[in-house]
């Protein structure tokens, strides 16, 4: 009530030019409004019709051409505090939590007072008055280059020579195995393979059977004396 009030000031005794078309609208004559400080509603004009911006999406508004703005969004920080909505004579000023209208988009619709003939004007110009929060830039962290480690380049280190001690071989000639006696049966004779050690044993047997013999015959020489 204090915007719709303070939007009425200096308007009282004058003939009223414009009809209201909106409940949620309060129908103010001013044919040459063209800013919030001209509304007299508290918050910057924030956008006007024909910006490019990013603070609200609408629809529709075109000047000259259509008769309802339909506000869909606000950006992040951004307070809207009255709509102004101007066509023939006067404008409408909607004010987001009065008269019906909801406190946060989409605000649908929006439009002119009804003109002299009652019909509802094409819009000849809009704008929106607000406040928006600065958000601060965004530090952005350069990306740190990965630090690459110093290679140190180091030769190859020469393979370790294994010192191989070879102890000297002690070749040890055989012994002189004197000529004919390969087979180790001792003499100077030629080695023929014929084994004579049996013969030994029929020499002694001999010598033996010769001792027997010779004490037989002097037993019976000492008999027959």
């Amino acid at each position: 009530m204090a915007l719709t009030t303070a939007a009425l000031i200096g308007t009282a005794g004058s003939a009223l030019a414009c009809y209201p078309s909106d409940d949620h609208a309060t129908a103010v004559p001013n044919p040459k409004i063209r800013n919030c400080a001209d509304a007299k509603v508290p918050g910057d004009t924030l956008v006007k019709s024909g910006d490019k911006t990013d603070l609200i999406e609408f629809t529709g508004g075109v000047p000259d051409k259509d008769k309802t703005l339909t506000i869909t969004s606000v950006a992040e920080g951004v307070t809207i505090t009255a709509i102004v909505v101007k066509g023939g004579d006067g404008y409408n000023l909607y004010v987001p939590g009065e008269k019906g209208l909801s406190e946060t988009p989409p605000w649908q619709d929006l439009k002119s007072p009804l003109n002299g003939g009652r019909q509802v004007p094409t819009i000849s110009h809009w704008f929106v008055c607000g406040s928006k929060k600065d958000t601060p830039p965004s530090e952005t962290t350069a990306p740190t280059k990965p630090s690459t480690p110093a290679t140190e380049t180091s030769k190859p280190s020469a393979p370790a020579t294994s010192e191989t001690s070879v102890s000297p071989t002690s070749t040890t000639a055989p012994a002189a195995v004197p000529a004919g006696n390969e087979s180790g049966t001792g003499g100077g004779l030629a080695n023929t393979g014929f084994d004579n050690s049996w013969l030994i044993w029929v020499a002694a047997l001999l010598l033996v059977a010769g001792g027997g013999l010779l004490a037989l015959l002097k037993f019976r020489r000492k008999a027959s004396e």
